[in-house]
């Protein structure tokens, strides 16, 4: 059985990078590849590198164009997913890549969105306790956002495990340029990033903040509260989280408590077939990852604040967006769960 597929926003990264994998999805037909302003215009002329996709043109997004396929990606801006979504029928797979159904709090996404709460869906990030179960079968899904991506996966297996505390977790993140999109902007030109890193949306500010809280608290059954500060750096893709904190006492006291940590991480991704816990003393890299579905983790244990260090390493567009929302499909659909997504690292 071949699926029929609709791209919307098919002129962005995220867009474009879901067109990518779905290109060498063997049981994937695509249909529509719709945009807004770029409608009308070749696919080539904006996505050069998608060469079998290069003569399709792209189309309107409207409810009429997404119409009459078996699954829908909508990578939109945040904001614009609900109103098209909300006029697809049941019988649709919708998979959202953007913000507007990943948050369970409506206070939450009123604060950091500024517009009405248009509800949740079942969260696009199987690696998570409990989420493949709730991904088998269902017709709407929200793909996390990348940072939460990369922060959740370094610390689910701690507080799944009881051994991290919920206060003082903090997360500093480098990003490449494409995780704030393809519109031009002076402070993502290349003679403002080159040989610079800043920081962004420091002191709270940052939308992906509840979100991780929100998955952190929901695996740890307590609420836990994230200090979390995104960096621009001078890369086109790629994050590199670094999360940190408080082992539980009974950990602190335990003279193996180092080689008890690292166990429960080895443990808990150990048949993850896109999360590599690496080898003692082999640290991530953003570049190992880069156009690829799979995560690569290290972490430690610094004893003399009684603090782990987890590295976590994924390709923003990939894992981090379009990786996860096929994946999610592949799970859905009870399609195997690799299906498009075994594609490697690029090195140097």
């Amino acid at each position: 059985m071949t699926i029929s597929v609709a791209v919307s926003g098919a002129s962005g990264y995220a867009g474009g990078e879901v067109l990518r994998l779905l290109a060498s999805h063997p049981g994937v037909s695509i249909g529509a590849i719709t945009a807004h302003s770029n409608a009308g215009s070749r696919l080539g002329a904006l996505q050069p590198h998608l060469h079998s996709l290069a003569d399709r043109l792209l189309v309107e997004t409207t409810v009429e164009n997404l119409l009459g396929h078996d699954v829908v990606f909508l990578a939109l801006p945040h904001g614009a997913s609900a109103e098209i979504a909300s006029q697809l029928p049941a019988s649709t797979l919708v998979i959202d890549a953007g913000a507007d159904h990943r948050l369970e709090d409506s206070a939450a996404w009123e604060k950091f969105y500024g517009s009405p709460h248009a509800g949740t869906w079942p969260y696009g990030l199987p690696e998570l306790p409990g989420a493949r179960e709730g991904l088998h079968g269902a017709k709407r899904i929200a793909v996390p956002g990348c940072y939460p991506t990369s922060s959740l996966l370094a610390l689910t297996p701690g507080f799944a495990a009881g051994a991290l505390l919920p206060d003082d977790v903090v997360i500093v993140a480098a990003s490449g340029t494409s995780g704030a999109g393809k519109a031009a902007k002076v402070n993502l030109i290349g003679s403002e990033v080159m040989g610079s890193m800043s920081p962004y949306g420091v002191g709270g500010g940052h939308r992906h903040t509840p979100e991780i809280e929100q998955g952190l608290s929901k695996v740890s059954g307590q609420n836990v509260t994230v200090s979390f500060t995104p960096t621009l750096a001078p890369m086109s893709r790629g994050i590199l989280a670094t999360a940190t904190a408080k082992v539980s006492a009974e950990l602190r006291n335990s003279p193996t408590a180092a080689e008890d940590i690292r166990a429960i991480w080895v443990d808990a991704y150990e048949n993850e077939p896109f999360i590599h816990v690496l080898p003692e003393g082999q640290w991530p890299t953003t570049k190992s990852v880069q156009g690829s579905n799979h995560v690569a983790i290290q972490l430690a244990y610094d004893a003399h604040v009684g603090r782990v260090i987890v590295c976590c390493a994924i390709d923003n567009l990939t894992k981090g967006t379009a990786g996860g929302a096929v994946q999610s499909m592949n799970i859905a659909l009870g399609l195997d769960e690799t299906a498009g997504l075994t594609i490697q690292g690029v090195a140097p």
